[in-house]
This record gives structure tokens, C-alpha cells and sequence, in this order.
């Protein structure tokens, strides 16, 4: 079979703003660059990623309200294009395409993405939902014909919470740096805060959650301000708006403080910022603090799992604070700003994190599993 006779699908809710969405996107574009067929099938074609997909990524929605409600369409879709191998990310979803594999019969090969550390994600949901995915997880991730965990800690955590064999789950780092990052870091932020020999901009990236704990970058922030004329930039949406905009008129730090909300790209941003700062409780890989070290940018890190230790190599590339630690996060940035502490990343370390490595991590698997026989 050569390569234009390969069908990948990837499976996802939607393309709202997010990590893992972004590496679909990512993945997507790659293998099709590379003149193998691909179906984008989402429950709902919506969200802001769906303008970046080439014309020759064919997007199938299943116009569902729900990813539970698209399994019927899924299985209909399965049976109708048996796909080679068909691709999920996010746990509610990778559920969702096992169980769409099995009642559809045919030889799809289903190879799931697991970017979170779910022992941590459910203790830490407010949601049944949320709280029951590891058990879910436990049972029907065994059907998978491949699980690829985004770092070794996410690896490790599903050995531990949901019983898998360590022979079945790859570690295949995120497809996070891609050409078109870089030439998106020239772009102009048309702000006032960005112009020549304004203050520092210290920087957060993320959804407006609870898990990103923007609250404690706030309260290191009102520190920092004591000491250094600063402002705090945080781009992202989500339900912890309001909370965290009383955060910063109680912290009376408001003027100094922009949540613009998502934004298409973040990268021009990056570049100009003087301190990525990540605050998560937890993480599975973290995409943003990679895309900030592409960017040139300094990162400082809570030491959570996991993640950020991995990328950061124990400290050498960054640093890394208890989690929820602010006196300790204002004293790493104030470090920063202040030059008395330097971090430099060689492009080496950043090589495991481009999408032409992670391309050919996932050819090499499919390979190795004999999904499809590859020919250059």
C-alpha cells in the first residue's frame, strides 16, 4: 500500500482553543504534507483552528451537541470510510472512537492520545464527569491498539491509576514547533503595552480554569509590583474570568493586568514578553511552555505534574517554584527581570519538539505496529 492509499482520521470534539486541538491541527497538516489522506472528523465543526486546516484536510462533522450523542454517526463514519488507522485526543473522546471501533467491525486501528495526568485532572474536576474518566479510562483504554502518552509522567500516571501495561503506551513528545510558529512571532501586538521602552510584560497562556491557577501568577504579580514597574498579560477564556478579574481589583492591580481572551496567535506575544510564567496545579505535557522557549522567551514554572520538570530538564532551562508557592513564583520572576538569573536553551533540546520529529515518532509507530505499509 503506498502512502496515497492511506486514510488517517483524527477524532476530536471540536477545534476550540487548546493544547491538544492545537497538535491535531499540527498533525493533521503534517501528514498531509507528506501526501497522505486525512479526515478531520469532529462531533461539532466549530472553533477558532478550523481557518488553519489546508483544503486538502477533509473536515466531517457529525454535527453532534455532544461527544457522547456523535457515537452513532462515529460508527456509521467508521464503517462507510474505514480509515487505516483513526487517531483521538482527549479522554471523553478516545472513549467515545474505542467504543465506535468495536460496534463498527471493521480493521481500523485505533491509536488514543492521552495529555493529561489523570489521577490529578479528576481529583482535582468538579464534575462527575470529570471524576469517573480514570475509571472509564481503567476499562476501555485496553481496546485500544495503541495508547501514546505525551510525556513520560502522563505514561507513568496511567500505569499507576488505570492498571496499563507500560508495553502498550508510547511517549511521543507534542508536534509544537512548526515554521509557521516562527514567522507568526513577527507579527505586531497592536497594544500600547508593547511599544519600545514600555515596562515588562510578564506573560500567562491558558484556558481561564481552575487547573492553571492564574490566581496564584496574580498574587506573585501584586508582589513584583512592589519592587519593579511591571504589567501582567494572561491570554486565554474561560469560566474563572470573573473570578480572576475581582482577583486583581482586590489585589488593586487591575490597571496593570489585560486578559484579552484567546487569541488566534499567541506567539507574537511570546516573543515579546520579558517571563513566560506557567502556574498549573497540573499538567500532561504543557504546550505553552515549549512554544515559549521556541520563542526566546525566559519560562518559570510550577513544579507540578507533569510536565514542566521533563521540559525544563530538573531546572536547566528554566524555573521551576512550588505549586502555589507566590512568594517563591514573584522571587523567580523578579530574578529574571532583574538579569540576575539566565537561562539558555540550544536548539537541540528543542529539535524533540518540532512537528517534522513528532511526524516521523508517529510513522515509526505505525510501522512498528504494522497498521499500514509505508513507502517513500
Amino acid at each position: 500500500m503506498e502512502k496515497r492509499d492511506i486514510l488517517i482520521s483524527f477524532f476530536l470534539p471540536s477545534l476550540h482553543g487548546g493544547g491538544a486541538e492545537r497538535v491535531i491541527v499540527n498533525l493533521a497538516k503534517g501528514f498531509s504534507a507528506k501526501k497522505i489522506h486525512v479526515d478531520l472528523v469532529l462531533a461539532k465543526a466549530e472553533g477558532p483552528y478550523l481557518v488553519e486546516l489546508p483544503k486538502e484536510v477533509r473536515v466531517i462533522d457529525l454535527k453532534s451537541s455532544r461527544v457522547s450523542t456523535s457515537l452513532p454517526k462515529l460508527i456509521r463514519y467508521l464503517k462507510r470510510e474505514k480509515p487505516n488507522v483513526m487517531i483521538s485526543s482527549l479522554s471523553h473522546a478516545n472513549i467515545v472512537a474505542i467504543l465506535a471501533n468495536k460496534f463498527a467491525r471493521t480493521n481500523t486501528k485505533i491509536v488514543v492520545r492521552e495529555d493529561s495526568t489523570l489521577s490529578l485532572s479528576s481529583t482535582n474536576s468538579s464534575s462527575l464527569k470529570g471524576r469517573i474518566i480514570p475509571f472509564l479510562v481503567k476499562i476501555f483504554y485496553r481496546w485500544a491498539d495503541v495508547i501514546i502518552a505525551v510525556s513520560e509522567g502522563v505514561k507513568e500516571d496511567l500505569i499507576k491509576s488505570a492498571g496499563l501495561s507500560s508495553d502498550k503506551i508510547k511517549v511521543i513528545y507534542n508536534p509544537v514547533i512548526t515554521p509557521e510558529l516562527f514567522e507568526k512571532t513577527k507579527e505586531p501586538v497592536p497594544h500600547p503595552w508593547f511599544a519600545p521602552k514600555e515596562p515588562p510584560i510578564i506573560l500567562g497562556v491558558g484556558r481561564l480554569t481552575k487547573s492553571k491557577d492564574f490566581g496564584t501568577l496574580m498574587k506573585a504579580f501584586s508582589l513584583i509590583r512592589k519592587d519593579i514597574k511591571a504589567r501582567l498579560v494572561i491570554l486565554g477564556e474561560g469560566e474563572e474570568r470573573r473570578n480572576l478579574e475581582n482577583i486583581t481589583k482586590n489585589l488593586g492591580i487591575e490597571n496593570d493586568v489585560w486578559l484579552p481572551g484567546f487569541v488566534n496567535n499567541p506567539y507574537k506575544f511570546m516573543s515579546k514578553a520579558s517571563v513566560f510564567v506557567l502556574s498549573s496545579i497540573f499538567e500532561g505535557l504543557s504546550t505553552v511552555i515549549i512554544e515559549a522557549m521556541a520563542c526566546g522567551t525566559t519560562v518559570v514554572s510550577t513544579d507540578c505534574e507533569s510536565g514542566p520538570r521533563e521540559i525544563l530538564e530538573d531546572g536547566k532551562y528554566g524555573k521551576l517554584v512550588p505549586v502555589g508557592d507566590y512568594m517563591a513564583m514573584a522571587q523567580a520572576i523578579e530574578e529574571i527581570l532583574t538579569g540576575k538569573v539566565r537561562y539558555e536553551v540550544p536548539k537541540s533540546v528543542l529539535e524533540q519538539y518540532t512537528l517534522e520529529f513528532s511526524l516521523n515518532q508517529y510513522i515509526k509507530l505505525l510501522f512498528e505496529n504494522g497498521i499500514y505499509k509505508y513507502e517513500e
